[in-house]
């Protein structure tokens, strides 16, 4: 008995093992490339999201979803439509906040934490944020994708979120989920799908 454990502890540990592995400073120097050659293209993204709210006090994950629209330099609209109807636009220097037709305003240029943040969505979306001044990145292989692991070393922003998680499709070197810790054991995780890129998109698309 006490062999079939060990045996089924073993064969788990290599599973996850497997699943996670640390990429060479080849694979990393390649992988950055790929990202960089397709983000630079990027002009334009819309995709459906899923998003996953996790609560260490809750046994379920609070599930939302809608749709994201992206175009560069920096307009960016999280537009929530289940279970209810909330947009959040990052344009111009600040975040319109549109809650079931409440709105509001926050100029990003009054908090350094907020610009920060939104140099980060920004980044994540596009998938143009390997910046080394500003995190200790880390980067692994999975199957048919790549992870990018970014610890903030500002201390003010570390605060707020202890560890951020890119993965990226291998094909496309796009970006497919986006995992943000906090300083506790929650977690916010954002699965991209359907995604459309480069496609015409009006700047009135950004008016909240």
């Amino acid at each position: 008995m006490k062999t079939k454990i060990a045996l089924l502890i073993l064969f788990i540990s290599g599973n996850l093992f497997a699943q996670e592995q640390k990429m060479t400073d080849a694979e990393i120097a390649a992988f950055k490339q790929d990202v960089n050659v397709v983000s630079k293209k990027i002009k334009t993204l819309s995709t459906d999201f899923v998003q996953y709210k996790h609560l260490d006090f809750l046994s379920k994950d609070i599930e939302t979803s809608g749709k994201m629209i992206f175009k560069e330099p920096a307009l960016l609209q999280w537009q929530y439509k289940k279970p209810y109807n909330y947009s959040i636009v990052f344009k111009n220097g600040k975040i319109l906040i549109n809650d079931e037709g409440k709105k509001s305003a926050v100029d990003i240029g009054n908090s350094k934490i907020f610009g920060r943040i939104n140099k980060l969505i920004v980044g994540s979306v596009s998938g143009n944020m390997f910046d080394d001044k500003e995190f200790t990145i880390s980067y692994f292989k999975l199957k048919g994708q790549n992870l990018a692991k970014f610890i903030p070393k500002d201390a003010t922003l570390k605060k707020y979120i202890k560890q951020i998680e890119l993965t990226f499709d291998k094909e496309e070197a796009t970006v497919v989920q986006v995992k943000l810790l906090e300083s506790s054991e929650d977690y916010t995780r954002i699965v991209l799908k359907n995604k459309v890129i480069n496609a015409k998109i009006d700047d009135s698309v950004f008016t909240n």
